[in-house]
């Protein structure tokens, strides 16, 4: 009997795209299952009780929470040739502080971006694109984050940028001017069948945030 492998998720999450990146990099077959998260199904406040949220993994039954957490048990699970945490220690220290980084420090002046007006939008405009400058610093003339291996880092950031051509148009920015070689690393992650078949197309998004400042009350 072969692994079950179940996939809560929500199309437009960046968090979810990450699972979704990782379990196409290793060829696992899964069920996915989209979520509605103004109406939360039974059995997503089953398998993650605690915050509710997606994307849930469940794996022969048991469910793994919270996106990083899930690509590292991927890549635990289902090893292969292809890790993707380096396996000296200094290093996959290194890449988890990256992930933890973007999970902290970009994620939210995105929300302020797309859901904010004035200052507050200004604000979370110039912190976003300091943000995506350091990043930018860290990747250097590498091809990956991870050097020539496309891995933890790479997913964790990559499903964002879907998001940027909305993230520009709200915040009347060019992201591509302030951070070229980020923009040239998405591209290149974008050729890979694993990304492109995981992110929705960026249109699809654009159209999808009025929709969703509706649900939320921000007009």
């Amino acid at each position: 009997m072969g692994d079950e492998v179940i996939l809560l998720d929500y199309w437009p999450s960046m968090f979810g795209m990450r699972t979704r990146v990782a379990l196409e990099e290793k060829n696992i077959k899964f069920d996915y299952r989209e979520q509605d998260l103004f109406n939360k199904s039974p059995i997503l406040l089953e398998m993650n009780p605690v915050h509710k949220k997606i994307p849930v993994l469940i794996h022969n039954g048991k469910p793994v929470c919270e996106s990083l957490i899930q690509v590292e048990y991927i890549d635990e699970t289902w090893p292969g040739d292809n890790p993707f945490l380096p396996s000296d220690p200094y290093q996959r220290a290194q890449a988890k502080f990256w992930g933890d980084f973007i999970d902290k420090k970009v994620y939210g002046p995105t929300r302020l971006i797309w859901g904010a007006k004035g200052e507050e939008q200004e604000a979370g405009t110039k912190e976003f694109i300091e943000m995506l400058k350091m990043l930018e610093s860290e990747l250097g003339d590498k091809t990956y984050f991870g050097g020539e291996t496309f891995g933890y880092v790479d997913i964790a950031l990559i499903g964002f940028y879907c998001w940027f051509d909305v993230l520009e148009k709200c915040g009347n920015f060019s992201i591509e001017a302030e951070c070229p070689k980020l923009i040239a690393w998405a591209k290149r992650c974008m050729k890979r069948e694993s990304v492109a078949k995981s992110l929705p197309d960026s249109d699809k998004i654009t159209k999808f945030v009025p929709e969703l400042k509706k649900k939320i009350g921000i007009e």
